[in-house]
């Protein structure tokens, strides 16, 4: 079995003086997002960030970003999101191959394939720099469907920035990304596939696209009011941040099951039967 950690929306934000302050929100979202997963009992093989890791894309921003991350003993797997600047993302994960490997021309998507103890994972890039929603295009769209058809027998969990499935919050389904329903097509043409994880939407949820569950990860800092009337209130709460953890058999092969977990130090208080 693997073990599979999601992070997600950081928003790591520099100043105006170009420093990110260890004393900003996010920064300490982040810290007790990382102290809180490396409580778990059972630590996790890998971690996945699925994006706007940053605020503004600025190199110092994924600088501290790095920093605060090397606590983790584990590999840890970037995606870029709609705040995201690729290529700053990339240069701040060099120790990474695969993703320096990603790019060889500038803007180049951020997408790579890992093994994590017997699973494979697919990181797609649904950012469209510049924009807030989301677009896997036709080359995206093609390299997906090849890297899926290189190990049909692998279980295989496919990450993305951008939800493919409807939310129901409306300015979060307006970001939805362009061709999501030929991603839904590629996506079950290959049976392998047992979750696909996404972020943007800062609060966790599940649903069933394209014949596989679907499931968003609760921010690390903020979450999104949930309000599902039309045109609804676009706002954040108080409510706890989180992360998800994602376990994914590997024998027998093709199960998955996802836990939504609150930041904090939640100690047993009484043992069960």
């Amino acid at each position: 079995m693997a073990i599979i950690a999601q992070l997600s929306d950081i928003h790591l934000a520099a100043g105006r003086d170009g420093t990110v302050d260890d004393g900003s929100g996010p920064v300490r979202a982040l810290r007790a997002a990382v102290s809180s997963l490396l409580s778990l009992p059972a630590r996790p093989d890998a971690v996945v960030l699925t994006g706007d890791l940053a605020d503004a894309g600025l190199p110092a921003e994924y600088a501290r970003l790095h920093a605060l991350l090397s606590p983790l003993p584990m590999p840890v797997y970037p995606l870029a999101g709609n705040h995201d600047v690729v290529d700053a993302l990339r240069a701040a994960f060099d120790e990474r191959p695969a993703v320096v490997a990603s790019g060889s021309r500038p803007g180049a998507p951020l997408q790579y394939t890992a093994d994590v103890a017997g699973v494979r994972l697919v990181c797609c890039d649904t950012s469209v720099q510049g924009g807030a929603s989301g677009c896997m295009d036709d080359e995206r769209l093609e390299w997906l469907d090849a890297v899926l058809a290189e190990a049909p027998e692998k279980p295989t969990v496919v990450a993305t920035h951008h939800p493919p499935y409807p939310i129901g919050i409306r300015f979060i389904d307006a970001m939805r990304f362009e061709n999501h329903d030929v991603f839904a097509k590629i996506v079950s043409g290959h049976p392998q596939v047992v979750r696909v994880m996404s972020g943007n939407v800062h609060r966790g949820s599940a649903g069933s696209f394209g014949g596989v569950v679907c499931t968003t990860c609760p921010s690390t800092y903020r979450q999104l009011f949930l309000d599902l009337t039309q045109p609804g209130h676009a706002a954040v709460t108080g409510e706890p941040a989180g992360f998800a953890v994602h376990l994914v058999t590997t024998d027998p092969p093709g199960t998955a099951t996802t836990h939504f977990v609150p930041t904090g130090s939640y100690r047993p208080l009484m043992d069960v039967e």
